[in-house]
């Protein structure tokens, strides 16, 4: 028995909101629309996932000039019942590969 490709090849194991976190981990003063076009989904939706993230308490917005910058509290736990028992910073850890997820990567 075949997957149909319309299902079985669209899948993946993070969500958008785990994609645009590890993006602004990974970049402090990411413009909304770089992340967007990194992830590949519409500046709306990342807009719309921000504000998700800072109502819950995981990310928190400073204004730098005309830019933001944006600050995660990597102690607070994963929403989901059976990972409760991680802070977010596990994820962001594994995924980026550094120990301290409030510290912007070092510039080039």
């Amino acid at each position: 028995m075949s997957v149909s490709s319309t299902r079985g090849d669209t899948w993946t194991f993070l969500t958008n909101h785990a994609r645009v976190l590890l993006c602004l981990a990974d970049d402090p003063e990411a413009r909304l629309r770089d992340v967007a076009s990194s992830i590949g989904i519409t500046e709306r939706a990342v807009q719309l996932i921000v504000a998700d993230l800072e109502s819950a308490g995981y990310l928190t917005r400073t204004r730098v000039g005309r830019r933001n910058r944006y600050t995660i509290d990597a102690t607070l736990a994963l929403r989901h019942p059976h990972e409760a028992h991680h802070p977010v910073g596990d994820l962001l850890n594994t995924f980026l590969h550094r120990e301290d997820t409030q510290e912007p990567r070092p510039a080039p």
